[in-house]
C-alpha cells in the first residue's frame, strides 16, 4: 500500500510539472519571453524533473526489481541524486543569472562541480527518454574538447582545461543553455501543446479520415492513405516516431488486409511519417532551430520546405503504387477503407486551429503567439459538440500528452548544446567542413554524397532535431563553401538527418512500425530504404535547381522546377520498383534512372531531352505491357477491378 501511496503522490507532481511547463509556454507566448538563462533553465528543470520523477515511479512500480531488493535500492537512491542534482545545478543558472552575466564567462570551483552534476544527469535523461546513441556521441565531444590536443593535425587542437571546457558548456549561452534549448522552450513547446490539443480533441483522427476517403477505392488504397494520411499528420505532429505510432495503427492493419506483407505495410508507414516532418505549417522541431541557426524567417523555410515536401509524398505515393500493381493488390470496396464524407464534413470544424496558425503567420506574427492563438481555438471548438469538449480532467491529460512529447526533444537540444559547445569552442566544424570539401576535390555532386552519408551516419538514432543540430554544424558550412545557397544547404541536411529514421541498423521509425506491424524491425528498416530509395533523391533536384524553393525565381521558374522533380522523382521510383505500365527488365530500369538523372537540373533543354526519353521508354512500356487476351477475364487482372473481401484467398 506504501508504493502506492507514493506512485499516486508521483503522479500528481508529474500532472502538475505538465501543466507548469504548458503555463509557462502559453504565458511567454503571450506576454513575452524571459531573458535567455531564465527561461530556458526553468524550462529545463522542468523538463529533468519530470525525466526523472517518471523513472521514481517505475522503480516504486512492484514488477521492477522485485527479485533485486539492492537494484531497486541503488535506483531510487540514483534517481534522488539526479533530481537533487538537476534541482540545483539549473535552479543556480535560474536564480543567479544576473549574477553570471556579470562575471563574462568567469567560472567559479563551485560552477564547475554544478557543470560536471548536470552533464551526468543529463546524458541520463538522455539515456531513458532517447537511447544511448546521442549520449555517446556527447560524451565523445567532450573527451576531444579535453584531449583533443593528443590527436594529430587535422583533428587536433591545443588543448583545454576542464575549467574552460565547464564554462563553455555550463554557462552562458554557448552549450546546455544555448540556441537549440532555447527553441524547445519556446517555438517547439507551444506547437506541441497545439498538436497534443488537436489530437485530444479528435481533429488527427479528421485527418486521417479524409486521406482515407481519399485513396479507399484506389489500388493500393490503404498504404495511399498512410501516405497522405501521415502527411497532413505531419502539421500537428512533427515527429516520426509520433507520426508512426498515430496513424500507424489505423494504416498498418488496413494494408495487411488489402495484400500488402506485414514488413511492407510497417515500412511504407515508416517512410510516409518520416516525412512529415517536413510538411507544413508545423513541421519538426529542426525548422524552428534551422530559422535560428539561418537567421531565416520560419515562414520563409516553410515556404521553401513546401514544394520538397508535396514532391517527397508525390514520389512516395508513385512508390506504393507501382508496388501494388506490380504485386496486383486488389481494390477493396470495404467498409473499415472508405470513409463517409458526411461524417468527415461534420467535425471539420476541429481542424479550424490550423488556419488560424496559418494565417497569423502569414501576417507576420511570431510562433508563439500563433500557436498560443491556436490553442486557443483548438479549446474554443471543442465546446462544439459534448463528445469533444476538453473538461479539467482532459486538459490536465493533454497537458501530460504534450511535456512527454516535449522530453525528448528538450533532452536532445540540452544534449546537442554540449556537442555544439564543444565544436564552437574547438573549431572542429570549420575543420570537418574543410575535410568534406578536401575529400570531394571541389566536386559538388562528390561533396552532396559524402555530406549526406555523413548525415546518415551521424542521425542513427537521433531524434531529427538533434540529428540537424549535429550536421549543421558539422556539414553544412562544406556545402556553402561549394556554392550551395544558405538554405538549399540547411534543407539538404535536414532532408538527410531526417530520413535517418528509417536507416539501419538504427531506425527509430522503422522499430515504431515493427511494433504496430509485428514484423522484423531490420526488414522494415530495409524496405523503408527501398520505398524511400527515390525520397533520398529529392534533395539533389533543389540543390541542382533552387527554383524548387521558390526564392527569387518567377512562377513558370518554380512550376517547370516543380514539374520536372516529380517527374524524375516518378521515374527514379519506377528505376526501382521495377514497374511502370508493367513490370521493367533491367535495361528499361537503368533507361529511367538516367532518365530521373537528367531531371536533376536547372537547364530546360536537358528537362526536354529527358522528356523525349520518357516518352519513348513510355509508349515501349505501355505497349510491350497490354494485357493478352488470355489474362483479360481474370479477376484484379484489370487495374480497374473492384475484388471484393471474400474473393480474396
Amino acid at each position: 500500500m506504501g508504493n502506492v501511496r507514493w506512485s499516486m503522490a508521483l503522479s500528481v507532481i508529474i500532472a502538475t510539472g505538465a501543466v507548469t511547463l504548458v503555463c509557462l509556454t502559453l504565458y511567454t507566448a503571450f506576454f513575452g519571453v524571459f531573458p535567455d538563462g531564465i527561461q530556458r533553465s526553468a524550462h529545463l528543470l522542468l523538463v529533468m524533473v519530470l525525466v526523472f520523477v517518471t523513472a521514481l515511479q517505475r522503480t516504486l512500480d512492484p514488477d521492477f526489481g522485485t527479485q533485486h531488493r539492492l537494484t531497486r535500492i541503488i535506483s531510487t537512491l540514483w534517481i534522488i541524486f539526479a533530481l537533487i542534482g538537476t534541482a540545483v545545478a539549473t535552479g543556480h543558472q535560474l536564480f543567479n543569472f544576473d549574477a553570471i552575466n556579470d562575471r563574462y564567462g568567469s567560472i567559479t570551483q563551485y560552477e564547475i562541480l554544478f557543470g560536471a552534476i548536470l552533464v551526468i544527469v543529463l546524458f541520463d535523461a538522455c539515456r531513458r527518454t532517447i537511447g544511448w546513441p546521442i549520449v555517446l556521441l556527447a560524451g565523445m565531444f567532450l573527451l576531444y574538447g579535453l584531449l583533443g590536443a593528443y590527436l594529430p593535425d587535422p583533428l587536433g587542437h591545443r588543448g583545454y582545461s576542464l575549467k574552460r571546457v565547464a564554462s563553455q558548456v555550463y554557462l552562458g549561452g554557448g552549450g546546455i543553455f544555448g540556441t537549440p534549448l532555447g527553441v524547445s522552450a519556446t517555438f517547439v513547446t507551444g506547437v506541441v501543446v497545439l498538436g497534443a490539443l488537436l489530437e485530444k480533441t479528435g481533429a488527427g483522427q479528421v485527418l486521417m479520415d479524409f486521406a482515407t476517403a481519399m485513396t479507399g477505392r484506389m489500388r493500393g488504397g490503404p498504404a495511399k492513405a498512410a501516405v497522405v494520411g501521415s502527411s497532413l499528420m505531419g502539421m500537428i505532429s512533427g515527429t516520426a516516431v509520433a507520426n508512426v505510432l498515430t496513424t500507424g495503427p489505423i494504416s498498418i492493419p488496413l494494408m495487411r488486409k488489402s495484400g500488402y506483407r506485414k514488413e511492407a505495410a510497417g515500412a511504407i508507414e515508416a517512410v510516409a511519417s518520416t516525412g512529415g516532418q517536413l510538411m507544413p505549417p508545423v513541421m519538426g522541431a529542426a525548422a524552428f532551430i534551422m530559422a535560428e541557426f539561418t537567421e531565416t524567417s520560419y515562414l520563409v523555410i516553410a515556404k521553401a520546405a513546401f514544394l520538397p515536401a508535396v514532391i517527397f509524398y508525390a514520389v512516395l505515393l508513385a512508390m506504393v503504387h507501382f508496388e501494388a500493381a506490380k504485386r496486383n493488390i486488389p481494390i477493396l470496396r470495404d467498409a473499415d477503407s472508405v470513409t463517409d464524407w458526411g461524417s468527415i464534413l461534420k467535425h471539420s470544424y476541429l481542424l479550424l486551429p490550423l488556419p488560424v496558425f496559418v494565417s497569423m503567420l502569414l501576417n507576420g506574427y511570431s510562433i508563439m503567439l500563433s500557436s498560443f492563438w491556436a490553442i486557443v481555438a483548438s479549446v474554443l471548438v471543442s465546446y462544439l459538440d459534448k463528445a469533444t469538449a476538453l473538461s479539467p480532467r482532459r486538459m490536465v491529460e493533454t497537458c501530460i500528452t504534450a511535456a512527454h512529447a516535449v522530453i525528448p526533444v528538450a533532452v536532445a537540444c540540452a544534449a546537442a548544446g554540449v556537442i555544439i559547445g564543444i565544436i564552437t569552442l574547438t573549431g572542429v566544424g570549420l575543420k570537418f567542413s574543410t575535410l568534406v570539401v578536401a575529400l570531394s576535390g571541389g566536386s559538388l555532386p562528390l561533396a552532396l554524397v559524402l555530406t549526406m552519408l555523413t548525415c546518415l551516419i551521424l542521425g542513427m538514432g537521433l531524434p531529427t532535431a538533434a540529428a540537424y543540430i549535429l550536421v549543421a554544424t558539422l556539414v553544412a558550412p562544406a556545402l556553402v563553401d561549394l556554392g550551395v545557397s544558405l538554405l538549399a544547404a540547411h534543407l539538404f541536411v535536414l532532408y538527410s538527418a531526417m530520413l535517418s529514421s528509417i536507416t539501419p541498423p538504427v531506425a527509430l521509425a522503422a522499430y515504431a512500425a515493427a511494433s504496430i506491424a509485428q514484423g522484423n524491425p531490420l526488414k522494415i528498416a530495409v524496405l523503408a530504404c527501398q520505398f524511400g530509395m527515390a525520397a533520398f533523391a529529392v534533395p539533389y533536384f533543389f540543390v541542382y535547381d533552387p527554383a524548387i524553393l521558390g526564392l527569387d525565381v518567377t512562377w513558370v521558374q518554380i512550376i517547370m522546377s516543380f514539374v520536372t522533380a516529380i517527374v524524375g522523382g516518378i521515374c527514379a521510383s519506377a528505376a526501382m520498383m521495377g514497374h511502370f505500365t508493367g513490370r521493367l527488365n533491367i535495361i528499361e530500369r537503368l533507361v529511367f534512372g538516367v532518365i530521373a538523372i537528367l531531371f536533376m537540373n536547372s537547364d530546360w533543354r536537358i528537362d526536354l531531352v529527358a522528356f523525349v526519353l520518357l516518352g519513348v521508354i513510355g509508349f515501349w512500356t505501355a505497349r510491350r505491357a497490354n494485357p493478352l487476351a488470355e489474362t483479360e477475364n481474370k479477376p484484379g487482372s484489370n487495374p480497374g477491378d473492384t475484388i471484393h473481401m471474400g474473393d480474396i484467398k
